[in-house]
């Protein structure tokens, strides 16, 4: 028999899936919406050329041409992502995240046997900056507890431009009935779309033990004094009071740092 602390924490976890499948969704709209509008100027632009050259524009010039077929418009190709980072880490090396933020220090132990694509990925993105002065947008405080971070948008939109294969989903044992795993608190883990391999640079960080589907590659554990500023920031909850939201305390990293231990 499912019991009310079961079902709520079911429902929350149904909730921020559904959060990450909209977000996702209104990615791909707004790139589509971006392939449309650069068509459209494409053909615009390819019509003006056209008729110029065509000398529609200048009365006095006979055109004695047939028109080059190989100027005709077409449309643009959709938008493709950019690659993935080379892999320069040594994946049999231990490496640390560092998070200097506005809410306290967190220190992040990452393991680059379990998870070479991610550490690769967070260390090519750290080196340049990719996580300074930036915020962690979202904090749930019922059903699952965590700090969402790694948005350079701050919206829950943004990412680095690329998506990373999924690593170490079996780190946390068997699903139960409801098919969930535990993330226990002190657990870092790519934040996705919903889909398989697409995890970018958004992360989160439990705070304490969170039921949900196996589905969010862990790579990391936050150390004991990065833990107790977490819960500080979930204590003080969301700015509009909700259980989902931008936390009340805001949390800047400031500096985001990978180095190999």
């Amino acid at each position: 028999m499912v019991t009310s602390d079961q079902r709520r924490r079911q429902l929350a976890r149904e909730k921020f899936e559904r959060q990450q499948q909209r977000r996702a969704e209104a990615r791909r709209k707004g790139r589509q919406r971006a392939v449309v509008i650069g068509a459209a100027v494409a053909v615009v632009i390819a019509a003006l050329v056209g008729l110029i050259v065509g000398g529609v524009f200048d009365s006095g010039k006979k055109k004695d041409e047939a028109a080059d077929p190989a100027a005709s418009p077409s449309a643009q190709p959709t938008p493709k992502q950019s690659p993935a980072p080379a892999m320069a880490i040594d994946p049999k090396a231990k490496y640390t995240f560092a998070l200097k933020t506005s809410a306290g220090d967190i220190k992040i132990d990452m393991d680059a046997a379990k998870t070479p694509e991610t550490v690769n990925s967070f260390k090519a993105l750290a080196d340049k900056g990719f996580f300074d002065n930036t915020k962690c947008h979202r904090l749930t405080t019922s059903g699952i507890y965590v700090l969402q971070c790694g948005d350079p948008e701050g919206t829950g939109m943004g990412g680095p431009g690329y998506t990373i294969a999924d690593e170490n989903l079996d780190a946390l044992g068997k699903p139960n009935e409801q098919g969930q795993v535990v993330y226990p608190a002190g657990t870092v883990a790519m934040a996705n779309t919903g889909r398989p391999h697409t995890g970018g640079s958004q992360f989160f960080l439990v705070y304490k033990d969170s039921p949900l589907a196996p589905s969010y590659t862990p790579f990391g554990k936050i150390d004991a004094a990065g833990l107790k500023a977490l819960e500080e920031v979930a204590k003080a909850g969301t700015a509009e009071g909700g259980q989902d939201g931008a936390p009340k305390t805001p949390v800047v990293i400031q500096k985001g740092a990978v180095t190999q231990n």
